[in-house]
């Protein structure tokens, strides 16, 4: 006798509670082995494969592409077990304890509580599972519900509160009238647009709406996070001009012996390690709950990385341990990732510094937005020529323009003045490294 599995989109770590599917990589009717990938999402970290950790046959899916899922909603059903080959007529419940292989999803952990998957035991007889038919729509004239709200996400509950929606107005489509998101967005757009009465028209012509583009998936993550960056950190920025001429022939000269090539980017990740060996305050974040400044004992270095996706920030662990040929080669295989969309959400998240090299665009000076929770960023502009007093004589160098944005909780302008500083001379004279540390 075969059964039925339901497989929910499993929690995806890092605090995601949603992902968008990107693809699905499986028909209804189509056979499954156990961890095969099934569908791809774009979570607000990156973009994923889930496997299925059950094996049979897919009888139904749930969600369209480019439709947003909660975390435990239903992905699939695959009928398992027939002893015959033939796909069973009704679902039958699992039994306890049998949940397949165990695997969620590639990169993270095995089955448990952070699966969240919701059995469905239907009566006997009853028809095969389908996917869900769309809820119905919010009743024109909301009925106001006494004790608590069936809400699960906090994503949920700022949706609501973000646009004034009581939710004991709202009667959920989830299990057990559970609210959903798409329960708040459905109210929301109701309310939107419900006719208002209005003033006469003027004569003049109103101007056309303009195009809406959702903030979601990685701009909508990038959204959050710096405009909590800015309502938190109360951040300052300097900066200053820097001959990086002998740096560049220095980067010339290590490419020319052979062996791994050396990025510039590379070059300045490993002279950030080294400035924060001397200016350790700047390597922490501010724990706001218990009012204390947390110097941090590894630095894992991130980098800025404009994709077709958006921006993103791969984090090159343990930077003050690698050299400067290991650094530029870890940042090239997170580059490429990053540009492939492979990057997990572990590789995205534990930054303790930010490097934003935004002379790729061709620009020479910005003040960059600290990358919540860090206490600074430091901002490199394009390298490009310019006149320049070289040795008491009008010359023309390869100048870029540093830019330094820190947390002013942690630290004074001095602290930072003295770390930009120090910046500064490596690229000058980078002969400076050798006694940094």
């Amino acid at each position: 006798m075969a059964v039925v599995r339901e497989f929910a989109l499993p929690d995806l770590g890092e605090g995601l509670t949603e992902a968008e599917i990107v693809r699905w990589m499986v028909q209804v009717g189509d056979v499954v082995a156990i961890d095969q990938p099934v569908v791809e999402v774009e979570t607000a970290k990156a973009v994923v494969e889930v496997p299925c950790p059950y094996g049979g046959v897919v009888t139904a899916r749930f969600g369209e592409e480019g439709q947003t899922l909660d975390v435990g909603r239903p992905l699939l059903t695959v009928a398992v077990g027939s002893p015959d080959g033939q796909t069973p007529a009704a679902p039958a419940a699992p039994a306890d304890g049998d949940s397949g292989s165990g695997n969620v999803l590639v990169g993270y952990g095995t089955s448990g509580p952070a699966a969240r998957r919701r059995r469905v035991r239907p009566a006997p007889g009853a028809p095969a599972l389908a996917p869900a038919a769309a809820p119905a729509p919010v009743a024109a004239v909301p009925v106001r519900h006494e004790g608590p709200v069936a809400v699960i996400s906090p994503l949920v509950r700022r949706r609501a509160r973000e646009h004034g929606l009581d939710l004991r107005v709202l009667t959920g489509s989830g299990p057990d009238g559970l609210i959903l998101r798409s329960d708040v967005e459905r109210a929301i757009t109701a309310v939107s647009t419900a006719p208002v009465t209005a003033p006469a028209p003027v004569a003049s012509a109103a101007p056309a709406e303009g195009t809406r583009i959702p903030l979601r998936g990685i701009r909508g993550a990038v959204a959050e996070k710096l405009g909590r960056s800015r309502r938190e950190i109360p951040d300052a920025t300097c900066w200053v001009d820097a001959d990086a001429t002998e740096l560049l022939a220095a980067r010339a000269a290590m490419n020319a012996a052979g062996g791994p090539k050396v990025s510039v980017l590379a070059l300045f990740a490993r002279i950030c390690a080294a400035a924060l060996a001397r200016y350790p305050e700047l390597n922490s974040t501010v724990d706001t709950g218990r009012g204390e400044i947390v110097v941090l004992p590894e630095v894992h270095i991130g980098f800025a990385a404009q994709t077709d996706r958006g921006l993103v920030v791969p984090v090159v662990r343990d930077a003050h341990r690698r050299s400067t040929e290991e650094l530029s080669a870890e940042i090239g295989r997170l580059t490429e990732a990053a540009r492939s969309g492979a990057l997990t959400p572990a590789q995205l998240t534990g930054g303790t510094f930010t490097l934003n090299n935004y002379g790729v665009f061709g620009v020479d000076g910005s003040t960059p937005i600290i990358n919540h929770p860090e206490a600074a960023m430091l901002g490199v502009g394009r390298i490009t020529p310019k006149p320049w007093v070289h040795q008491g004589e009008l010359a023309v160098r390869q100048v870029v323009q540093l830019s330094f944005t820190f947390d002013h909780r942690v630290c004074d302008g001095g602290t930072a003045g003295g770390f930009l500083r120090f910046v500064a001379d490596c690229v000058e004279q980078p002969a400076v490294l050798l006694r940094a540390v």
